[in-house]
């Protein structure tokens, strides 16, 4: 199987190691912009490298869609045309009507897109899944949801990141509703910028705090931060009729406890490696995800993570977006590809 991985930055690198790990991938294909880059991860890897100019010959199994989400929507559209699978990095892009374009455009051409939303593929995540389909935490009373970035993002980052709702709790966002297996009806979303000013230049947030309520009825609090000073920190809890767990809750937490230790400063969670990024948080996840995406490929396993997932945590978070500039409650349902807030 020949995978082509478009992009050799961070995600297009992890992308590219795990298939060139995986035994039904025999050749990776490394394409980039700056040839430099490409060439240099494909060495490492013992993988082939492609000029940019050249990607349009190629056809592989598969390809992998690791380029700024700016880059989307051209790229995809080319890539959809060949029928072959595609991951693509979520988001598909930044507004429903060019989603729309993208899923329309993949279900003319009959081609696959796996988003990549690797928290699915957290093993506690997943698990805490498993147990809620089975019933074993009976019906669901309520979620708390924790999404704490340890660094706080650059300025070129954050001015085409699409803002804190778009770019980071679209992950939440998708947990909810892949869980719960219920669509978000509601959301109450509030958002400020506390203590790292860069962000307001780009009317954008360092902290927020989510309310939603889901057709079933189930009550989801998220905190999100964009710095955590003791390291990256995504958990959830999941409290139910007949059992309540925890997610992400282990000895690399970055969180002073309390109990039995009056001086917080004595020690960093349980021990002295908290995470120190989303790549170190859910480095298993991406290898997993990975996986699954070959196991697809090959005809073994259906798609793990549609396109409608990346679409509808779009729409959740543009409807909190819409209720900070409310300031009140805002229906999901109300929001559509013609969805304009006023200037």
């Amino acid at each position: 199987m020949q995978v082509v991985v478009i992009g050799a930055g961070r995600m297009g690198a992890i992308r590219a190691v795990d298939l060139s790990a995986d035994p039904r991938v025999t050749d990776v294909v490394i394409v980039n912009r700056t040839p430099d880059r490409a060439a240099s991860l494909a060495r490492e890897l013992g993988a082939t490298d492609v000029a940019w100019e050249d990607l349009s010959t190629l056809r592989p199994d598969a390809f992998v869609a690791a380029l700024a989400t700016d880059a989307h929507t051209d790229l995809l559209t080319g890539l959809l045309e060949q029928r072959v699978p595609v991951l693509c990095e979520k988001p598909i892009a930044l507004t429903l009507e060019h989603t729309d374009e993208i899923i329309a455009c993949a279900e003319r051409y009959g081609t696959p897109i796996q988003i990549g939303f690797q928290r699915r593929f957290d093993p506690g995540i997943s698990r805490a899944r498993d147990l809620v389909v089975a019933g074993r935490l009976g019906v669901l009373y309520s979620m708390m949801m924790t999404a704490h970035d340890h660094t706080p993002s650059p300025r070129e980052f954050i001015a085409g990141s699409g803002g804190i709702f778009r770019d980071m709790h679209v992950h939440d966002f998708d947990l909810v509703r892949w869980i719960t297996g219920s669509e978000v009806a509601t959301v109450y979303a509030t958002k400020a910028v506390r203590a790292q000013h860069q962000y307001a230049e780009f009317d954008d947030a360092d902290a927020t705090q989510i309310q939603l309520v889901t057709v079933d009825g189930i009550q989801v609090s998220i905190s999100g931060t964009r710095h955590d000073p003791l390291g990256h920190d995504v958990r959830m809890e999941i409290f139910g009729s007949a059992d309540s767990v925890v997610a992400g809750l282990n000895p690399r937490t970055p969180l002073h406890s309390l109990d039995g230790d009056a001086d917080p400063s004595a020690s960093l969670g349980m021990n002295d490696r908290p995470y120190t990024g989303f790549v170190d948080r859910f480095r298993e996840a991406f290898r997993v995800e990975t996986a699954a995406f070959v196991s697809m490929v090959a005809g073994e396993a259906a798609n793990a993570c549609p396109p409608d997932a990346a679409r509808e945590s779009l729409r959740i978070a543009i409807a909190c977006e819409e209720s900070v500039r409310r300031g009140g409650v805002v229906h999901v349902a109300d929001i559509g590809p013609e969805h304009r807030p006023p200037p």
